[in-house]
């Protein structure tokens, strides 16, 4: 096989593979995961044989986690950017925007129809793939670090608290952006007029989440 036949190969499964990501996300976000048979994934991506999917991704779970690798480059690089931009900053509300713009602002890149985190709050909903999501969205070396910063600035809290409104904050963030996704599709009245507006109002809420006073058992 020449060299120029190999490339086209991989440009053909490259390809390939991304029509089967893109038609994958949409269904599991319009439907759910489990609605969703992989035959319906191939024939949505123009795919003759319906074992593509499998040929291509071997397990659903691994399909999934693909979906979200797709992404998470992308996030994360803004995450990036803006924390280098806020280095040298003592204030919690900027970095608790490290945690929070990422996503809208990567949204917003994905322009009008995107699935995005109405496919991840489809997936976390099922108990054995909510670990996956979790895994490849929060638990990167840059999420984690930034996590850490976000706690010392709150040494007050105990450990359960923090671990409690690390989940809220992750749920708010997914589910409010799912519901502007959600409106944007169905060209329905929003909350907020922008992304860029819906992530100041998250951070209002989650530094608010933070801050709050520990009440009794």
């Amino acid at each position: 096989m020449t060299t120029a036949v190999r490339t086209t190969r991989a440009e053909q499964v490259g390809s390939t593979r991304e029509l089967i990501l893109t038609a994958a996300e949409r269904l599991f976000a319009e439907r759910g995961v489990h609605a969703v048979a992989n035959r319906e994934i191939s024939q949505a991506a123009g795919q003759g044989n319906n074992a593509a999917v499998s040929y291509h991704f071997g397990t659903k779970a691994d399909l999934i986690r693909a979906i979200v690798q797709r992404h998470t480059a992308e996030v994360e690089a803004i995450r990036a950017r803006l924390l280098d931009e806020t280095r040298d900053s003592t204030d919690l509300r900027d970095l608790v925007a490290c945690l929070v713009r990422p996503v809208p602002e990567h949204l917003a890149t994905l322009g009008n129809p995107s699935w995005y985190t109405r496919f991840c709050v489809q997936v976390m909903s099922d108990p054995a793939l909510h670990a996956l999501v979790v895994e490849e969205i929060f638990t990167s070396g840059a999420m984690r670090d930034l996590l850490d910063r976000i706690h010392r600035y709150l040494p007050e809290l105990p450990d359960e608290v923090r671990a409690e409104r690390t989940a809220m904050a992750r749920h708010l963030i997914l589910h409010t952006c799912a519901e502007h996704e959600r409106a944007l599709a169905a060209n329905a009245p929003t909350v907020r007029d922008s992304w860029h507006s819906t992530a100041s109002g998250l951070i209002d809420a989650i530094v608010a989440v933070w801050r709050a006073p520990v009440g009794g058992g």
